[in-house]
């Protein structure tokens, strides 16, 4: 049938792998024995002999005996005498090129055909020819045995028949490996068994060996040699060269030959492979003496030529008493029957594999193929196929020669003259389906030897019809092949040229379909899978269409041969429905012919006897073909016009999956640009987060250098601030340092925050606060900042405040100074609003500002670290900060689950809102009270009870000298130590102190060693706080107790020491005199400011812009003086000045005079 067609219009397929499973039998290598593929080396694991053995045992088969009584009975003893020499010199030169090609390429018989001049389809018909020769002689053999079984133990044959056949089956489904250890087994056994009777004929009965010579056969005519009786005995004998099939399916498994072992691989082929001959031309030998015997003691002559018959007429020379000779004779034929149909079951289970995989594209394994086999010669022994023993072997010989001899000519002439290719080539990729070689020569010799066996050349060419198909296929086969020039071998060559290396060959290739490794020789590439395919994969699929060889398609070929052989105007119909029905119908008629032919031969036969009219039985078996010739016609045509239809529906659905293949491309040529973004964003990822790592092990070292001194620096100021021996006029300069060191330490906590939360450390304190004083407290500092910077201030809260909400204190305030820091920073004129509505355990937080407000593009960065607003820069020029508030504000607000967002319009202000949920405390009302009491802070100054004594550890000398000026004066008994070793040191002379202050990073043993060595010492009962610049470090988890409250972070603020010293010791604190501040107003505002006269304005400004302090202090002093009612607008002015702000004094001067321009 025709191929797929591939042309412009058709697309390629892509074909998709799917991975083939193949069944458990097939995957067994035990069971499959590498059916229908190369025998690896690796495979051929067993010696030399015990191959030749197994492949020699297949001798064993009694039917040699039963051709030689045969040939006896029809031919006389001379013509079978030299029909079987003539036979046995005919099947061993056929037969040693045969075996040695199969034992050196690992091939088995229908493979060896493949490549020595068959092709792929070519090589099925073969196969069948094959498989039809295993279950014939299976049938045969069986029938032996079951003849057998019924002599000795009275089983009816049809019984018989089944036993025989079913008894094979698992001793050939583990193949080779099972049926080795049988021929071992049974060798000796049978042997001996063989030629025992044989001695003792010859013992007891010389006379028989001179009587048989003289035979003449059941007519008599064959006393004396006759060249046309020789040549029908020749034609029945040559029927067994077939048996080389048999010898090379086992040969196949033999060890690569070397340099050590040439001598014993060259002996063992021979006697495996066409030594067989020698012992079966002396059994047929031995067969027409042991039916001479029998019909000499008045055994019929139909019944003489059963083996069993024979036999048993020479075990009766052994066995004197008749049950011993007969349990012999049944020993010896079933060990016989048994040994040669194991092999041709398994024989005609690979010849069916190869055949019907081809044919169907399916491989259910080679134990299947047993099974079939098995119950054809079943069918067969029911029809008695043993009693048409010669006609049956008569008519095969004809096609059976034709086949082998045409292999025989392409090995021993084709390939030596270079007409076909070394080696051999058996893979469906690279072979044309139909070499006319093999096939050509063997139809023509099969056409003239069957035509021949029929009579229609006379009587001499009948009886030499064997011959014939020999000597055509002989001839014919190089002569075809000199003819075509060789080209119908190779379809196509490899596609590694380094492939026909010795080691290279036989490398390992793992199959991309069904992802299973084997050698060189056993695979192909395959351009539509675009990898390489093992032999079985190629064979089974029905995907490709030939993609790899179009041209080499059955249907290429029979388009082909058309068109050579009809004119050109009748091309156009080859490729038509009409020219694959002729096709088939091609072979089915020759087919049915030869199936009626032998049936109506068989029959007239069989019915000789009886008065019945050739011509009546003639016209019935006519009728009979011509009508299962129409019914074949129908059924044909049918087939045609289905694959026309399925033709069609590819042809289109290769069209649409071009189309798909089309956007399929893209789309991946697509996906693979987005994976290459894709790649490339995540390199981009793993930089940025290796440089995120590197920032943050930089943040984290530099704020320990910088914690370090801003602890003296901020520590010492405040003591500073607190000392009355300070004079008025240097607290001012002492204020400056603190606001300075505090600004410094707030960038560096902004920068930290950041670093934690994107690295997921940052933890939240979450605990009962103060939440009405704690934004009380919060709008009253601003307010003073506002008021300073003469803006409005506007507090505004609806609905009942908590006293107490569970949250973290210290994040929500800094949430708070951060926002409301950043409107009152970046607002030149106008107000700053702080709303603040609780309702349902939410808080909804509005800081509105009148500022430059914010475009578009800077909203979409606002919440970026270090990003400032443009428009911010240009109308507050210089105002401080480093850009991380508003980041950490939003970070710390999604981190407590809550929601920020933003709305600005430019010139107009910015709204930010937050919703923070904050449940409600509820507690009594005495504790809220002395809750409340406790928000006024007081400065302690001693405490009650017993003196304390603290330890501070810390390698910087001023950091511990701060705490003991800061805690001395309170009545604390400080000791000092500079690192972790002076500590332990104090700890074992026997001090106790109550408090232990740890700094981390200490030369020698750090903090966290100091500690885990106290502990193990015993020392309990000790409080200990840490005091480090390690920032990273607190809130990490730890093996000596410290919880993230006992870690106190450089530089330390006083109150929050004081406070931890209170909690952990439970101290009672004296107060020095406080005045406590009154509630504050729920709406704050500005009072109003009189500005001084123009000209002073412009004095003013003059002396801003030249940036000298002491200038403007002078100048604000005088217009002071001047202009008294201008006090307010001097004090914010003074406030500014001591900041250092005379940028933002600049333009609020600047502001004032355009102001007064514009009302003037």
């Amino acid at each position: 049938m025709g191929r797929i067609r591939v042309g412009p219009d058709v697309a390629v397929q892509r074909i998709i792998k799917v991975r083939r499973d193949y069944n458990s039998w097939v995957a067994s290598e035990t069971m499959e024995d590498y059916a229908l593929r190369f025998t690896p080396q690796r495979f051929r694991k067993w010696s030399e002999w015990r191959v030749a053995n197994t492949a020699f045992g297949a001798a064993s088969f009694l039917i040699l005996e039963a051709v030689g009584a045969t040939l006896l009975v029809k031919y006389g003893f001379t013509n079978a005498f030299w029909a079987i020499l003539a036979t046995g010199l005919i099947i061993f030169m056929a037969g040693l090129p045969i075996s040695i090609y199969a034992a050196r390429y690992g091939v088995d018989m229908d493979l060896l055909t493949r490549g020595a001049g068959f092709g792929y389809i070519g090589s099925t018909l073969t196969s069948l020819i094959y498989a039809s020769f295993t279950f014939i002689f299976f049938a045969l053999e069986a029938a032996v045995m079951a003849y057998a079984l019924d002599l000795a133990l009275g089983i009816p044959p049809r019984w018989g028949y089944l036993i025989c056949a079913l008894v094979v089956i698992p001793l050939v489904t583990h193949g080779v490996s099972a049926i080795s250890r049988l021929q071992v087994w049974t060798q000796p056994l049978w042997l001996v068994m063989l030629v025992v009777p044989f001695v003792y004929v010859f013992l007891r009965n010389p006379g028989a060996f001179s009587g048989v010579v003289h035979y003449g056969g059941e007519k008599g005519t064959g006393g004396e040699f006759n060249l046309h009786l020789f040549g029908a005995a020749l034609t029945v004998g040559i029927a067994l060269i077939t048996q080389m099939g048999e010898q090379a399916d086992y040969l196949r498994f033999m060890p690569v030959r070397n340099k050590t072992n040439r001598w014993r691989w060259w002996a063992s082929v021979l006697a495996g492979g066409p030594g067989w001959i020698f012992l079966g031309v002396v059994k047929m030998l031995g067969g027409s003496l042991l039916a001479y015997l029998a019909i000499s003691n008045m055994v019929p002559l139909d019944r003489a030529v059963d083996p069993n018959q024979m036999y048993l007429a020479a075990y009766e020379y052994v066995f004197p008493n008749y049950g011993l000779a007969v349990a012999a004779t049944a020993l010896f034929v079933v060990v016989s029957q048994l040994k040669i149909n194991v092999t041709n079951a398994y024989a005609g289970s690979l010849a069916w594999s190869n055949f019907f995989s081809r044919i169907t594209h399916s491989h259910p394994g080679r134990v299947v193929w047993v099974v079939f086999n098995t119950l054809i010669a079943f069918m067969l022994m029911e029809m008695n196929v043993f009693q048409a023993l010669g006609d049956v072997l008569g008519l095969y010989s004809n096609i059976a020669i034709a086949w082998v001899m045409a292999v025989v000519a392409d090995l021993v002439i084709n390939k030596p003259l270079g007409l076909s290719p070394p080696g051999i080539e058996f893979k469906r990729a690279h072979l044309y389906d139909i070499n006319p070689v093999g096939v050509g020569a063997m139809a023509l010799a099969s056409l003239l030897s069957v035509t021949a066996h029929l009579g229609l050349y006379g009587e001499m060419a009948q009886a030499f019809s064997a011959v014939i198909a020999m000597g055509t296929a002989f001839v014919t086969a190089p002569l075809i092949a000199w003819a075509t020039k060789g080209r119908y071998y190779i379809a196509r060559g490899s596609e590694k040229p380094q492939a026909n290396g010795t080691y290279k060959r036989y490398a390992t290739q793992r199959c991309v379909i069904c992802e299973r490794a084997y050698e060189g020789p056993d695979m192909a590439h395959c351009p539509a899978y675009q990898g390489p395919i093992c032999s079985l994969c190629c064979t089974l699929d029905v995907r490709c269409g030939d993609l790899c060889k179009p041209h080499a398609s059955l249907s290429a070929q029979w388009s082909a041969t058309l068109r050579w052989l009809l004119p050109r105007r009748i091309w156009p119909y080859l490729d038509t429905g009409l020219g694959h029905f002729l096709l088939l119908m091609l072979i089915i008629v020759p087919l049915l012919a030869s199936v009626f032919g032998l049936l109506y031969h068989q029959e007239m036969g069989a019915l000789s006897h009886l008065a019945l009219s050739e011509s009546a039985l003639r016209s019935g078996f006519l009728k009979a073909y011509m009508a299962l010739l129409v019914i074949a016609g129908l059924v044909a045509w049918w087939l045609v016009l289905a694959h026309k239809s399925r033709q069609v529906a590819q042809e289109e659905s290769n069209r649409q999956t071009h189309l798909l293949n089309e956007q399929t491309r893209a789309l991946q040529h697509e996906i693979d640009s987005h994976r290459q973004t894709d790649e490339a964003l995540q390199q981009a990822k793993l930089h940025a987060d290796q440089a995120n790592q590197a920032k943050s092990r930089y943040i984290s070292a530099i704020s320990h250098e910088l914690r370090t001194p801003l602890n003296s620096i901020l520590g010492y100021a405040q003591l500073m601030g607190e000392d009355a021996a300070i004079p008025p006029h240097r607290k001012q300069a002492v204020s400056v340092i603190k606001r300075g060191g505090e600004h410094l330490l707030s960038l560096i906590e902004g920068t930290l925050d950041i670093a934690r939360i994107e690295a997921g450390k940052l933890t939240l304190n979450v605990k009962p606060m103060q939440f009405a004083d704690c934004v009380h407290e919060v709008a009253g500092m601003f307010e003073l900042q506002a008021a300073a910077k003469g803006l409005g201030f506007r507090f505004e809260a609806s609905g009942n405040l908590p006293e107490l909400v569970r949250a973290d204190e210290k994040r929500v305030r800094q949430i708070l100074i951060n926002l409301l820091g950043n409107a009152i920073k970046f607002t030149a004129e106008g107000q700053v609003t702080f709303r603040l509505r609780y309702a349902r355990e939410l808080a909804h937080i509005d800081i509105e500002d009148t500022g430059p407000g914010m475009s578009g593009a800077e909203l979409a960065q606002i919440f970026e670290p270090f990003a400032r607003g443009t428009t911010a820069g240009q109308s507050v020029e210089g105002t401080p900060g480093a850009g991380l508030g508003l980041t950490i504000a939003k970070m710390l607000t999604d981190l407590m689950g809550g929601e920020m967002t933003v709305t600005s319009t430019p010139g107009a202000g910015s709204v930010f809102r937050i919703r923070l949920f904050l449940p409600e405390v509820h507690v009594a009302a005495g504790a809220a009270q002395r809750t409340a009491s406790q928000s006024v802070r007081r400065q302690p100054r001693n405490y009650e009870g017993v003196r304390r004594k603290l330890l501070v550890v810390d390698n910087e000398e001023p950091d511990r000298e701060l705490l003991v000026q800061l805690l001395q004066p309170m009545g604390f008994e400080l000791r000092t130590a500079a690192s972790g070793h002076d500590c332990l040191d104090l700890l074992a002379a026997g001090l106790r102190p109550d408090v232990i202050f740890m700094d981390l990073a200490m030369p020698g043993i750090d903090g966290w060693e100091t500690l885990r060595r106290i502990r193990s010492a015993g020392h309990t009962g000790i409080h200990v706080a840490i005091v480090s610049a390690n920032a990273f470090d607190k809130g990490l988890d730890n093996e000596v107790g410290i919880r993230p409250e006992d870690f106190m972070v450089k530089p330390v603020r006083h109150t929050e020491l004081i406070d931890w010293l209170e909690q952990r010791l439970a101290l009672r604190w004296f107060y020095a005199e406080a005045t406590e501040a009154g509630p504050l107003p729920v709406v704050l505002a500005p009072q109003p400011r009189v500005l001084p006269d123009a000209a002073q304005l412009a004095a003013l400004l003059e002396v801003v812009n030249l940036g000298f302090y002491r200038g403007i202090m002078n100048k604000l002093a005088e217009i002071e003086v001047q202009q008294p009612a201008t006090a307010i607008f001097v004090e914010d002015m003074r406030l500014l000045a001591r900041q250092f702000q005379f940028e933002a004094m600049s333009r609020q001067l600047t502001h004032k005079e355009a102001v007064d321009e514009q009302g003037a």
